[in-house]
């Protein structure tokens, strides 16, 4: 089985966050597909397979559990796909039967993804004093995602985060991550995020862009416009352009091939 190790929303090789890209030729059940990627080892492993044309079925897989969505694992599988075929738009179709509509512009990928509501919510003190936050300026959280978003004041504190993910596991259950937030102090960019889901996946995810599917409309709303420049202040670090039309939002990024090999069977 072809696999390929990619590094999505950035133009530089270790940067942005990697992802594995595995091109299934033959059907492969749900435990061997969790059992490539607790043995990659990334925060996601994209397991994609031809259906007709130019239509994949794509899947996640963390090293702990599938989710139903992920962006740079999208962005790198389609990466794969420009760059070994002669397509220029594909449609990825997930394990909720959502189709994913990628397009090729340039350099650039455009992905187009389903947008979801937040609610409000309370969240405990336990949350804030593993993450280390003292004040915030809102909460909400998505039903549809399972994260609890989080907005606060300063982008350099935001960065500046060092969470007890011991403490952060045990201070709440029942959810996949908390997105940290906060408006940019830099004017190349609209706001700053980072993503911690020790419940589902690593303790810390490097550049996410499904969290865009609620986060974008939240800074629509906020921002009152339609087109984010976002950064990710994680160690890796990663930007990405989104934009909000038509209940979708595009999300704009680049991707970097660093390996490909061969699973044995």
């Amino acid at each position: 089985m072809k696999t390929y190790f990619v590094d999505s929303f950035t133009n530089q090789k270790f940067k942005g966050n990697p992802a594995a890209v595995c091109i299934a030729e033959k059907h492969l059940d749900t435990q061997t597909m969790q059992s490539i990627a607790t043995e990659i080892g990334f925060s996601e492993t994209a397991f994609i397979k031809k259906i007709i044309d130019n239509t994949y079925s794509i899947r996640f897989f963390t090293p702990k559990t599938e989710i139903s969505l992920c962006g740079h694992a999208t962005l790198a599988s389609s990466k794969i796909i420009f760059d070994t075929t002669p397509l220029q738009n594909i449609t990825f179709v997930n394990c909720e039967n959502v189709e994913l509509k990628i397009e090729k512009a340039g350099n650039e990928i455009v992905m187009q993804f389903p947008v979801y509501d937040t609610t409000e919510i309370e969240v405990p003190k336990a949350v804030f004093e593993a993450l280390g936050i003292d004040k915030n300026i809102n909460t909400r959280f998505s039903p549809d995602r399972k994260i609890i978003l989080i907005e606060i004041n300063d982008s350099d504190t935001l960065a500046a985060l060092k969470p007890d993910f011991s403490a952060l596991i045990n201070s709440y259950s029942g959810i996949n991550g908390v997105l940290v937030t906060a408006k940019s102090n830099n004017p190349d960019y609209d706001f700053h995020y980072r993503y911690f889901w020790p419940w589902a996946g690593t303790n810390e995810d490097p550049v996410t862009g499904g969290i865009q599917t609620f986060l974008t409309k939240y800074w629509s709303e906020k921002l009152n416009k339609n087109k984010f420049k976002a950064f990710q202040s994680s160690l890796r670090t990663g930007t990405m352009t989104t934009e909000l039309i038509d209940n979708k939002v595009f999300i704009y990024g680049e991707a970097v091939t660093v390996f490909e090999g061969e699973f044995m069977d």
